[in-house]
């Protein structure tokens, strides 16, 4: 079996979550996925599970962060600045905020952070490694 990711994050309402996630361009596994929580796939080896506040407390009693707090920044790959920018463009359509940081054009790697609905930040990013200087 490869090698996965699971980034577990909380949310206050599932249904907006999970419409904010797919609007990115992540799938929903609907095996993984019931009234408590969502299974949202970004790539073979990526996946976003999106819990209640409930579910959450059932894994940690540690406390939830406030959505005006960042706790991690999360970067997802894309395949051209346009999709970048199409990604912020849904996350504002859908309930996120585009651009809660600066945006940063370095040529060979640009990047737009968004929120999502509940304050997680991402990390939008594209990268062309043949155009990067050499030092």
């Amino acid at each position: 079996m490869p090698k996965m990711i699971f980034v577990n994050l909380p949310v206050t309402d599932l249904a907006a979550s999970m419409a904010f996630y797919q609007a990115l361009g992540f799938e929903n596994n609907p095996h993984f996925t019931d009234e408590t929580a969502a299974c949202m796939v970004w790539s073979e080896a990526i996946n976003v599970m999106l819990l209640t506040h409930d579910k959450w407390r059932t894994f940690t009693s540690r406390p939830i962060p406030p959505s005006t707090s960042s706790e991690v920044l999360l970067a997802l790959s894309f395949d051209s600045r346009a999709a970048v920018d199409a990604a912020n463009e849904a996350a504002a359509a859908n309930g996120g905020t585009a651009d809660i940081n600066p945006a940063q054009d370095l040529g060979f790697m640009y990047n737009r952070n968004l929120a999502d609905p509940d304050g997680h930040v991402w990390e939008a990013m594209w990268m062309d490694p043949a155009a990067m200087p050499s030092d």
